[in-house]
């Protein structure tokens, strides 16, 4: 079932003009981008029963409960996804989580359109956390 799913993500992002730069059916995962919104190298993940979806956004330089603080109140206003830290707490991550049973294409260009908003609105406050401002 889950390769059902994988080529009804596929369809639906090529349906929404992004990019696969990477795809790999035996694993579920595709790679994509779509410049224009922002999304470069979002990593997608069929793994039933979720879609899960990742994009690295920066490295932090180092441990900072100011931008730590900001990043959770942003999270509030995001519509779609958070923003998250890999095990290192350095790497911020942008992540959503979907059900991929009633997934349908509105529901997932809403995800991209919310990325997109977020990325055009905090790009400044993100680019001074990666230099440590």
């Amino acid at each position: 079932m889950v390769n059902s799913y994988f080529f009804k993500i596929q369809t639906y992002l090529l349906e929404l003009g992004f990019d696969i730069h990477h795809l790999d059916e035996a694993n579920n995962l595709l790679v994509v981008s779509k410049p224009e919104l922002g999304i470069e190298h979002l990593v997608l993940g069929c793994g039933e029963p979720l879609l899960i979806m990742e994009q690295y956004l920066l490295d932090l330089p180092g441990p900072n409960c100011d931008v730590y603080q900001r990043l959770l109140q942003k999270n509030r206003d995001i519509i779609h996804g958070a923003f998250v830290l890999d095990e290192s707490g350095r790497k911020v991550i942008f992540r959503d989580t979907l059900q991929l049973e009633h997934l349908d294409r509105p529901e997932l260009e809403a995800v991209f359109n919310s990325l997109a908003l977020l990325l055009s609105e905090f790009s400044d406050e993100l680019i001074a956390f990666s230099k440590g401002q």
